[in-house]
């Protein structure tokens, strides 16, 4: 059997210099991938001046991640950020990272369009930073899949390929740093290369000059998050009055043994947990996999417009445009569908929760084609702040 190769010319077909479906069955979580040309001709649609500005927003999820090379010392330091603080940073060895820049810049965001050979809702956030000659954040690893997309100068990045790669983390710095990291492979990557990560393998970037590197992250919540967040949703059903109970009790033959029949009982009042109920398990993810993890979370409008306004003003040319921070996704239920949007979930029809899932832009038409259902859900999630009416353009 051929071996795959760990390095291909993206120029042909891009993002991937393949087709997606082989992507999926020989790279996806499986091993790295290097596209070159991987977005031929690329210009970055922000720059470093924007980059520092976002994190200087009160909102803005940001980090700055200095290294002292002599020394061999790290330091993290938290955003929001004065605007004078950056002229006072160094000329080389520092990094600074923005999540969810995607929420922020609709040039980033339409980047995303690239991706959508993945489910949509397992797309986090494209993470932005930008590194200063010799910046880097350490030699780490990510347990999701990432790709790597540099947008504006140029990145070295060594992977380590071995499944057996040590993962202990060094004890002397706040950051998740590798303690040993011997790399087998190198590359310099130029804008529009991109370079794909699935989860656990180590990794190291350093910017050769100044540089944008956009990450492009996946939502992989660990199992430990899953089974957490169900349990506590089932528990918050169970009424204060159900509790643990042995009106069968019988003489003890030791009154300090935790005998067979406890803990049968005890069996007994998880049995919720042996037997899950599939449409609650269907409902409840749908729920926990659209709430957004991090600060952005939509805000009511003071007074949100009505469906007879937002028909009209559809009829006249306007959209209704999705909030960045909606995150919407659509599961069968028999022969219908309910959409999940930011934890909230309304049954609808199939073709109504399709479209209401993945239209970034409602038009006249789009709006005309939901059903009832869809016309309701559409309503409270106006008033939940979820879709802002523009207004169609005054013709001069």
């Amino acid at each position: 059997m051929a071996r795959l190769p760990i390095e291909v010319d993206g120029a042909g077909l891009p993002p991937l210099g393949m087709a997606p479906e082989k992507f999926l069955r020989d790279y996806w979580q499986k091993r790295p991938l290097l596209v070159r040309n991987a977005f031929p001709g690329f210009v970055s649609p922000i720059t470093p001046e924007d980059l520092a500005g976002l994190a200087c927003e009160e909102a803005a999820l940001a980090r700055i991640v200095l290294h002292d090379r002599k020394r061999d010392r790290w330091e993290l330091r938290n955003g929001p950020f004065a605007e004078e603080s950056f002229p006072k940073l160094p000329k080389k060895d520092w990094t600074l990272l923005v999540q969810d820049v995607d929420k922020w810049d609709m040039d980033v965001r339409a980047l995303l369009g690239a991706f959508r050979f993945l489910p949509a809702w397992r797309l986090d956030d494209i993470m932005v930073s930008f590194a200063a000659p010799g910046g880097s954040v350490g030699a780490h690893v990510d347990q999701y899949d990432v790709f790597l997309l540099q947008a504006h100068g140029r990145r070295r990045w060594q992977i380590d390929t071995d499944p057996k790669a040590p993962k202990d983390f060094r004890p002397d710095v706040e950051l998740k740093l590798l303690r040993e990291f011997t790399p087998d492979h190198e590359w310099v990557l130029a804008p529009g290369d991109m370079l794909y990560l699935p989860p656990g393998v180590p990794h190291h970037g350093v910017a050769e000059d100044a540089c944008l590197t956009f990450s492009v992250g996946m939502r992989a919540p660990s199992r430990a998050e899953l089974m957490l967040d169900f349990v506590e949703e089932l528990a918050a059903a169970v009424p204060e009055e159900s509790r643990y109970a042995d009106p069968e009790l019988t003489l003890p033959a030791d009154p300090h043994e935790i005998d067979e029949a406890a803990f049968a009982r005890v069996r007994a009042a998880l049995s919720e947990l042996q037997t899950l109920d599939e449409t609650a398990l269907r409902r409840w993810f749908g729920r926990f996999i659209t709430q957004y993890r991090a600060a952005g979370e939509l805000a009511s409008p003071a007074r949100a417009p009505t469906l007879a306004a937002v028909a009209d003003t559809l009829a006249r040319g306007g959209h209704l445009h999705r909030h960045p921070h909606a995150r919407h996704a659509w599961a069968r239920e028999g022969k219908r569908a309910r959409l999940h949007a930011n934890g909230l979930a309304y049954a609808m029809g199939v073709a109504s929760a399709r479209m209401l899932a993945a239209a970034e832009v409602i038009d006249d038409a789009a709006f005309a084609a939901l059903d009832a259902e869809g016309r309701n859900a559409l309503d409270a999630l106006l008033a939940q702040g979820h879709y802002h009416l523009q207004k169609p353009a005054r013709r001069r």
